[in-house]
C-alpha cells in the first residue's frame, strides 16, 4: 500500500493512503443512507484519529470535484452531500481496502453525530449571560408544541456548557423525570434515572 498522506494525528491502524480515505468517506454515505455535511463526515473520521484532518478534508474535496459526491439539500445552514453512482462504486470497494475496525468506528461515530444533530434540532438550549452569571434555558420540543421548558442558573460559562451538553444527551429522560416528579410517579423516576446512571440499588 502506498502511503501518500501525513501521519500527524493518526492513531495506530489508521488510514495513511488517500485512496483509503476516499473509499471510507464513500462507505459512510453508502452505509448511513442519509445526506451528510462535509464537517460531519470529517468529524466522524477524526473522532478516533482514523486519518489526518487535512488529508480527510482534501479527500472530501476531491470527491466533490470528480462528482463522486454531489450537493443535496441544506440542513440548518449546512450544505449536505449524497453519493453519485461513481461514489457508490467506490464504497463497494471498501471491504478489500480498509480494515473492519476502521470502518466500524467511523460508521458508529457518523451515526452518533447524526443523532446528536437531530436531537439538537428538536430539543434546544439557549444560554443567556446575566449580571451574576448565565441563565440556561432548556426546551423539549414535541414538533408543533414545546412539551417542557425550564431555566437553570449557572455561575460561569463552563457550568452552563455542562448543563447544555447533559440536557442534549438525555432530553427525553429529562422530560420523563420531570413529568414523573410532578405526578409523584416514583417508579417512573427510578426508570428515568436508570437510563442515565444504570441500575440503581
Amino acid at each position: 500500500m502506498l502511503f501518500n498522506t501525513f501521519d500527524e494525528g493518526i492513531a495506530p491502524g489508521g488510514l495513511r493512503s488517500k485512496y483509503e480515505i476516499k473509499t471510507l468517506i464513500c462507505y459512510l454515505y453508502y452505509s448511513v443512507k442519509e445526506n451528510m455535511s462535509r464537517d460531519l463526515v470529517i468529524e466522524a473520521i477524526r473522532e478516533d484519529e482514523l486519518a489526518n484532518f487535512f488529508e480527510v478534508s482534501a479527500a472530501f474535496d476531491e470527491l466533490v470535484s470528480d462528482k463522486s459526491l454531489v450537493e443535496a439539500d441544506s440542513v440548518d445552514g449546512e450544505q449536505t452531500y449524497t453519493l453519485s453512482e461513481n461514489g457508490r462504486m467506490i464504497a463497494m470497494q471498501l471491504d478489500s481496502t480498509v480494515a473492519y475496525s476502521v470502518k466500524d468506528k467511523a460508521l458508529k461515530c457518523a451515526i452518533k453525530l447524526l443523532a446528536d444533530k437531530k436531537t439538537a434540532r428538536e430539543n434546544y438550549v439557549d444560554i443567556e449571560k446575566t449580571e451574576n452569571g448565565f441563565n440556561v434555558k432548556c426546551t423539549v420540543s414535541g414538533g408543533d408544541v414545546d412539551m417542557l421548558s425550564f431555566t437553570l442558573y449557572a455561575p460561569d460559562i463552563d457550568q452552563a456548557e455542562i448543563i447544555k451538553k447533559s440536557f442534549l444527551s438525555y432530553p427525553s429522560t429529562v422530560y420523563k423525570s420531570m413529568l414523573a416528579l410532578m405526578t409523584k410517579d416514583r417508579e417512573s423516576v427510578g426508570e428515568a434515572l436508570e437510563e442515565v446512571y444504570g441500575q440503581i440499588d
